[in-house]
């Protein structure tokens, strides 16, 4: 019984010859095939152009240009955040539901997507600009990509200058050994940015305080008066939340709330 397993197996290669031998040709030209095309990929893609102009500058191939894009793009999330004016809106909004006494009303997902399209009808402006100098010019080869850019940052900078404070700004300078510039103009991004942020966060923190007030009022009457009645064992926060809710609808507070935080970018 032993005797007969190989013996059938070597039967069956002596039946097949040609068959074995295809199928090693075949695997051989696939390979064969696969070289030569990773062979004509790393020599000859057009993607990995890179031309050295007369001054010494570098143009890559549009190709490239994309490949960095797409690579950039994973940091669109943080410039959304940090060099537009998302932060101070999404900051007053979560003080807001702070002091309306909800934990999770509105949504954290409805109130990303409110602060994403106010920033957008608040930075409506630039992006405009941003496509106009140098979004078109660059699509119509007018510009090159380091143009682009630098045309590109020109109304973020802006902004972005409009709404940091001086303080904020000098104290980025001073720990950057910045401080003989000329203008804001020669201020780099890396010290713009944050000194934006820190402005940003302090003056979401002012409105933020402004709107807890009335809340806070409400809170302490309904407290007072419970203690006054013997209740002490009801939390007040089930008692004043109607009370905070019915306030914040009869002054149409998101109206108020959202038209004060364009206007306090001059929109």
């Amino acid at each position: 019984m032993r005797l007969i397993l190989p013996i059938i197996l070597l039967l069956t290669l002596l039946a097949s010859p040609h068959t074995l031998a295809q199928d090693v040709l075949s695997t051989a030209d696939e390979q064969a095939e696969t070289t030569a095309v990773q062979d004509n990929f790393l020599n000859g893609i057009p993607a990995l152009a890179v031309t050295t102009g007369d001054d010494g500058t570098q143009q890559y191939s549009v190709t490239l240009q994309i490949l960095f894009i797409m690579t950039a793009l994973t940091l669109l999330p943080a410039l959304a955040m940090m060099m537009t004016s998302f932060t101070r809106i999404i900051v007053v909004f979560a003080i807001l539901r702070q002091a309306l006494g909800l934990q999770s009303t509105p949504s954290n997902q409805i109130l990303l997507g409110l602060a994403l399209f106010l920033s957008i009808f608040i930075m409506t402006p630039v992006f405009q600009q941003v496509n106009q100098n140098a979004l078109q010019p660059y699509i119509n080869e007018e510009l090159n990509a380091d143009q682009a850019l630098a045309q590109a940052e020109i109304p973020f900078r802006a902004f972005m200058a409009a709404q940091t404070r001086e303080s904020d700004l000098q104290l980025f300078l001073e720990l950057s050994d910045n401080t003989d510039l000329a203008g804001i103009d020669d201020v780099p991004m890396t010290v713009l940015i944050p000194a934006f942020v820190t402005s940003e966060l302090k003056t979401a923190f002012q409105i933020g305080f402004m709107l807890f007030i009335p809340f806070l009022v409400i809170d302490l009457v309904v407290a007072s008066v419970l203690m006054a009645m013997g209740m002490m064992m009801l939390s007040p926060i089930i008692i004043s939340l109607p009370f905070k809710i019915m306030l914040f609808v009869l002054v149409d507070g998101w109206a108020m709330v959202i038209g004060t935080l364009a206007m306090s970018f001059g929109v």
